[in-house]
Formats: C-alpha cells, structure tokens, sequence
C-alpha cells in the first residue's frame, strides 16, 4: 500500500473477495521527506500514515516494512550505473524485479502469505493446469502490463492485480474509493522518478557522479559544444543541448549516441535516430521461454505503442529483434516487451541498436 488511491482501492476489493489481507506499506528511503511535493514522488512519511489510514477503514492490519537498503542497492545505485554507463535505464521496472515482486515477495511467502497484491493495471489469466498468463489490463489507456514484464512464472503465480479486468475511469476509481470512506480519493498520482522527488534527474545525477566536461560532437566528429556530464543526455533528446550555432541545413539536432569512454555526446538530424533492429539481453519470461523465431508486438516505453517486430533468442541470454517499420528514440538500457496480442511473453534490456539505412533522395 503505497498511500495512494489505486493501492487502496485494490487491498479494499481483495479484502471484500475474501481474502485474508495485511496492509504492507514499503519504507524505501532511509531518510524520507514529511510530506510530498504535489504529484511528485512517494515514499514519504505523509503516504505511510494515509496507507495506514486506509487499512483502518478497510479493516485490515497494516505495517511498515523498512526495504530501504535493498532498494538502495538493486534499484537507486543500479539507476546511477546505467546512466554512467551511457545507458537510459527504467527503475520501474527494476522495482517491480527486485523489491515488490522478490524482497517483498520472499518476505511475504517467509511469513506464510500466498501472494502480493498490488494496484497495478495488468490481468493475470489463470489456466485448468494452473499455469499463468501476464496480461493487458482490460482499459488500454491505464494499462501497466509494460513495467510488470519483468515477472517471471514463479512470481506471477503469487501476484494479483485486483485492477486490471475492469473497464473503469480513474474517476471511477476514485469515486469508488470515496464510496468506500478511503481519504486518499482525491490524493494526485505520484509521477516521474519516486526517488527523485523534485523531478531533476539531472541534478540528482550530478550529485552523484560529478560534473565533468566533454564534447558535443556531429556525426562526422566536429566539435559544435560541450557539456558537464554525458549521463545528462539521453537518446532522441532535442532541448538543453546548448549548441552555439544550428546545423547548416537548419533542422534541430538530436542526441544520436552516448560514449561514457571518452565522455562525447554525439547529435546530429532526426533520420539517423531511425532503427530497424536491436539487440537485447538478461530476458526475462512470463512463461517458458519461446523457441525460434516468431513475430510479436513490442513496447519500447512505459507510454509508448505497439510495433511490430520479428524476435528470436539468442542463447539463455539474449534476444534479436527486427522492426517491421524503423523505431526511433530507441536507446540502450531500456526495457523492450513483447507481447502476443494482450499476453505478455517477456522483457530484455536493450543493449545495442542497428540504424537503418537512410535511402538517398
């Protein structure tokens, strides 16, 4: 129970199921902040006395579970790593893997707990065999299924998403969480970063690693600027490159490639941002792993569409996967997941992209 009103509203219906709930609120900062900032991050102490509110009024009991160390360790500290490495990680993701879905998990099933529940937007399809099916949650517009493709079978078959399989606003949400007496009905959603509450992921990162002075370069390796750090670009960035003079066709210019070795930011026109294929690895599936290859849709960002795409593994740990159409913005260390219609097959961290080939005019 994170404080906010999808959590709430999930534990309540869980609850009203049957089930035997206890309320777990997730202390993930060693020193959290008294009070959010608008709509900005969670985890503080104002969002454990509201989770704590809502397990009162659904009657349920409720504790504080400190995983701020681990959190530190598997979700903050590899988020520095990534973006030092020029990679653009998701810590979404990484949570769900990590903390809710192992930590948490492991904890829960130590205690004699059968599953975690979570207000995420994702169905889980259950067949006569017992096996377990990851899927779109009904709504597409409020679906999460994207940062939950990192589960694999064990923890789907101890996950519930009490959300997913209804054809609900989130007016309708909160509407039934003040039908419920839950005070957090009209709390904003929290948004960007949960542990970067200010939304300055550049700072944060500064913080962290330092300023140091590099390059921004063309694509035929001319200086046109520099900068204080590569980790603060990001692939298929445009605004903030702070380049004293335009390209000489005019046209805005995007971050093409990211070298941590040498600390170079290289730009140059949105075309060369087109990829047509990429490689991919640490697959995780929601299943047994496919065999060969076999055409699927794919989704690259947590708000992004479907493509569709040509995908096959290499070995036990990689992935190839062909765009039927070029993608752009595609960068390393990001999540792709693959989807067979709504069934969600699995997802791997993108580790090299292939640009297509620009056909002259």
């Amino acid at each position: 129970m994170s404080g906010g009103v999808d959590s709430a509203v999930a534990a309540a219906r869980a609850a009203e199921a049957g089930h035997d709930v206890t309320g777990v609120h997730l202390a993930l900062s060693a020193n959290p902040q008294s009070f959010r900032t608008g709509a900005r991050g969670c985890c503080t102490i104002e969002d454990s006395r509201d989770a704590r509110r809502a397990a009162d009024v659904i009657g349920i009991p409720f504790y504080v579970w400190d995983l701020a160390e681990r959190f530190r360790e598997d979700v903050v500290e590899d988020f520095i790593a990534e973006y030092e490495a020029g990679r653009t990680p998701n810590p979404c993701l990484r949570c769900n893997e990590k903390i809710k879905f192992a930590a948490l998990l492991d904890k829960a099933l130590a205690l004699g707990f059968d599953a975690v529940c979570t207000g995420h937007y994702a169905t889980i399809v259950e067949h006569a065999d017992g096996s377990r099916e990851l899927h779109r949650a009904s709504d597409m517009a409020k679906d999460q299924s994207y940062v939950l493709g990192v589960l694999d079978e064990r923890q789907l078959a101890h996950a519930m998403f009490p959300l997913g399989d209804t054809l609900t606003t989130k007016d309708e949400i909160r509407a039934e969480a003040e039908r419920r007496g839950l005070a957090v009905a009209k709390k904003p959603d929290s948004h960007d970063i949960c542990f970067i509450a200010d939304g300055d992921t550049q700072g944060f990162l500064a913080g962290h690693l330092g300023t140091a002075e590099g390059d921004i370069v063309d694509e035929d390796g001319q200086k046109l600027g520099t900068h204080e750090g590569a980790y603060g670009f990001t692939i298929g960035q445009r605004r903030g490159l702070r380049i004293g003079h335009p390209a000489p066709d005019g046209k805005p210019r995007y971050v093409l490639d990211i070298s941590p070795v040498d600390n170079t930011v290289t730009v140059g026109p949105v075309e060369a941002l087109d990829v047509a294929a990429l490689t991919a690895i640490k697959p995780r599936w929601c299943g047994a792993p496919p065999v060969g290859p076999g055409s699927y849709t794919a989704q690259l960002r947590a708000h992004g569409g479907e493509t569709e795409v040509t995908a096959e593994p290499i070995g036990v740990s990689g992935l190839r996967v062909t765009f039927a159409e070029p993608v752009r913005g595609v960068a390393p260390g990001q999540a792709i997941v693959l989807y067979d219609d709504t069934r969600v097959v699995g997802s791997a961290t993108i580790a090299t992209t292939e640009r297509a080939q620009v056909v002259a005019s």
